[in-house]
């Protein structure tokens, strides 16, 4: 089964996802200091009205072009709606995925597509880091982390997308390696200790707070964010990674294969673009529509949700502190 045509099964689409009740072990407690109950209350999340996240900045990561639209697509859309900036970053140079001449037409066509993408969701800013398509697991990951840490610090990032690095039976070490790159910059990108050599630089410590984890094997779900009303722009991003798919124009070439047997599907239209935009919606984010129906939502998107963190001091003194 290829990368890119993975659907998930029941068991990926919900083992680990909760109704918020404890469905296999009981809540147990480290020293009073917090839970390790493996059962999540779940949050629906909702398009929110106006520009809250105005002057802040989401980075999306992903290790191919096509991860970001496929698994996070419609949250990005939804995110930069709010107010946020995006800015898109790519691990691999992709030489290992899509239809070429040669590797390294491959390449070029991956990252061309890359591209076009991003400024289909709305990102402007895309960056590049070339590392070895499907063998990341022997590059450096201390390498990853630093190069993370400072495009964290220059560009001011304050909420990552990637995959999770916590996830279950994922085979791919470019995905394994970049959620785990970007976890450990996401922390010491705050810290005045780790390279310090930044701050000659003019760069200061700052880190991302909040981070959408998602995966497409079995994962701790705790954030379920209905893109509904994203969709067909969705749709229409993923439209852009005509070299390696899902989506790009195969919902064309169906339709011209039906014809010559004779045959047609309602979906895919009249035109090579109606063709397109059906296939893509039926086929490729056929995930999005089952995962946004156990919600009682149309299209949804599944994430490990890490909120910011709060302090406890911060907390009791906003609540219990008194004039003098």
């Amino acid at each position: 089964m290829q990368r890119r045509n993975f659907l998930g099964s029941s068991l990926a689409a919900g083992m680990f996802l909760t109704d918020g009740t404890a469905q296999t072990e009981p809540e147990l407690q480290a020293g009073g200091t917090g839970s390790t109950a493996y059962a999540l209350d779940v949050t629906v999340e909702r398009k929110r009205p106006g520009k809250p996240h105005k002057g802040k900045v989401v980075a999306a990561i992903q290790p191919h072009c096509d991860d970001i639209p496929i698994f996070a697509g419609g949250t990005v859309l939804k995110l930069l709606d709010e107010g946020y900036t995006g800015v898109l970053i790519t691990m691999s140079n992709d030489s290992m995925a899509g239809e070429g001449a040669s590797i390294g037409d491959i390449v070029f066509k991956n990252e061309r597509d890359t591209v076009e993408m991003a400024r289909r969701l709305g990102i402007t800013e895309t960056y590049f880091l070339n590392y070895p398509n499907h063998n990341m697991d022997g590059w450096p990951i201390l390498e990853m982390r630093a190069r993370l840490v400072f495009l964290f610090r220059m560009l001011k990032v304050d909420t990552v997308l990637v995959y999770d690095p916590s996830a279950l039976y994922e085979r791919n070490p470019d995905h394994y390696v970049t959620a785990r790159a970007v976890e450990s910059a996401c922390w010491m990108a705050s810290s005045e200790w780790d390279y310090p050599e930044h701050f000659k630089a003019g760069l200061k410590p700052h880190g991302p707070q909040e981070r959408y984890y998602f995966g497409r094997g079995p994962q701790l779900v705790n954030r379920v964010v209905d893109i509904t009303g994203y969709i067909d722009q969705k749709v229409y991003a993923n439209m852009a990674n005509v070299t390696q798919g899902p989506a790009g124009n195969l919902g064309a070439r169906l339709r011209k294969k039906l014809a010559a047997e004779g045959r047609r599907l309602a979906i895919l239209g009249n035109n090579d673009d109606a063709a397109n935009r059906g296939y893509t919606k039926q086929f490729a984010l056929a995930r999005d529509r089952q995962r946004g129906r156990a919600h009682g939502l149309e299209y949804a998107e599944y994430f490990h949700y890490v909120p910011p963190d709060e302090s406890d001091v911060e907390d009791f003194v906003s609540k219990h502190a008194m004039p003098l």
